[in-house]
């Protein structure tokens, strides 16, 4: 390659927003959320630039930038990626590294950094392509998808030959799933309503706006109190009526014993799944609290890698898997949860809201439908009505579903107005709100 096509350098942001103003995102586990990003810009000599980001709730953002800024070596100097090879041999970089791994191994804060990078490279990838990251990934053969995943630690549940297989089974149906996907869009599902520091008030008028808005599906956050948890669902289920799912999510609040007792007890309010019941490592107690009670379970967006997830399938601990688009090392290690799904035969249920979170997952989503499982039954994804105008190529929903993104690359780039209001902690909203919590000092 010329030397124009090199990736000349990295460029690291500490940006925060102020969500715990107004309580949005408020769970029982993390009831005052900064939604936060470390957001990663990939400049070239010439060309297109790539964007990435990890999502967080405020303190440790700096952490994760940092994280990020330490993987600059694997990548700058390097080669644009544009192909599946060069995209499988970055990732096999960063996972594989000898020292590294004694950080993790491929779990949390390195974990993470790599996947910023990784999905940032994607995103730079798809731009030089002209395509949006699901087509970028939807066009590329069975061959190369497969190229793209790390089976290691994987074999005894997914070989390269189901792989393969699963791929080729659902290449013929490619080009009609894509036009449907451009014509219909991709069903969603809305959290907005449903954030625990809400009032009733407005945890009904949400829920009333999410169903005149087309949602088929809200969700709500318990575990910090039973009583309030059967008030609002009941709530919910009249301001929605019986015809809408309502999900319920947990935020790994309980031990195995106390979630089976409160999904036993919330059952006849007919929740449709209960999320992260627990801990988010707990194989075990995951199949125990979905046998042990009559509510189906979904978890996945604190799953820290392939492996645990193959575990939960192995193990029937769940009926919906959640993916995460800045959670595992990027779109390659999302991809292998993808096949590992679909080899089982478990619909994915991706998790979004935060920072960036819905534009990224959206991709990965569309993916799935047009090249691995073919499917959208039984299949939604997070929408949260938080942050978007802060993007270049924000989500687009409409009548309850995501319209399929056009715009070459990931849909990660953050406006650079944006960028530099809410950055942490010299932004001008970071200092206003210092100035006013000294003066009620």
């Amino acid at each position: 390659m010329a030397a124009t096509d090199t990736v000349t350098a990295f460029e690291i942001h500490d940006v925060r927003f102020p969500t715990s103003e107004q309580l949005d995102g408020s769970d029982a586990m993390h009831p005052d959320p900064d939604y936060s990003a470390a957001y990663l810009v990939l400049h070239t000599a010439d060309g297109p630039r790539g964007h990435g980001l990890c999502f967080t709730l405020g303190r440790g953002n700096d952490v994760m930038a940092a994280a990020i800024r330490s993987l600059a070596p694997y990548l700058v100097g390097r080669p644009v990626p544009a192909t599946a090879a060069d995209l499988a041999a970055l990732h096999r970089d960063l996972t594989h590294d000898s020292q590294l791994r004694w950080l993790g191994p491929e779990k949390g804060v390195m974990q993470m950094a790599a996947g910023a990078v990784v999905n940032a490279a994607w995103d730079l990838a798809a731009r030089r392509a002209g395509l949006p990251v699901w087509e970028f990934l939807a066009a590329m053969t069975p061959e190369d998808l497969v190229s793209l995943v790390d089976f290691r630690y994987l074999s005894d549940a997914l070989t390269p030959g189901e792989a393969l297989a699963l791929l080729r089974a659902a290449e013929p149906g490619r080009p009609a799933r894509a036009a449907r996907l451009k014509a219909e869009g991709y069903p969603a599902y809305t959290t907005s309503p449903g954030w625990l520091g809400y009032d009733d008030g407005k945890l009904v008028r949400l829920a009333k706006e999410a169903v005149a808005d087309g949602f088929g599906q809200i969700k709500l956050k318990v575990g910090a109190d039973l009583d309030d948890d059967k008030r609002r669902l009941r709530l919910a289920r009249a301001a929605v009526g019986p015809g809408v799912r309502i999900a319920v999510d947990a935020n790994q609040r309980w031990d195995v014993a106390e979630a089976v007792r409160w999904m036993t007890a919330l059952a006849p309010y007919t929740p449709y799944w209960i999320e992260e019941p627990t801990s988010p490592d707990d194989v075990l107690g995951h199949a125990a609290v979905r046998s042990g009670q009559p509510v189906k379970v979904a978890t996945g967006e604190h799953v820290a890698n392939r492996v645990v997830f193959k575990q939960l399938l192995q193990a029937g601990a769940v009926d919906f898997v959640q993916i995460d688009a800045a959670r595992v090392a990027g779109v390659n290690e999302n991809l292998a949860i993808l096949l590992l799904a679909a080899k089982y035969g478990v619909p994915v249920c991706p998790h979004a809201g935060g920072v960036g979170l819905c534009e990224l997952v959206q991709h990965l989503a569309m993916f799935d439908y047009v090249a691995v499982s073919g499917s959208r039954d039984d299949r939604v994804i997070e929408y949260v009505d938080h942050l978007h105008e802060h993007f270049v190529h924000p989500v687009v929903i409409e009548h309850g579903r995501y319209r399929a993104p056009a715009a070459p690359g990931f849909s990660a780039e953050m406006r650079p107005a944006s960028l530099a209001a809410h950055r942490y902690p010299d932004g001008p909203v970071w200092r206003a709100r210092r100035t006013t919590e000294e003066a009620l000092i």
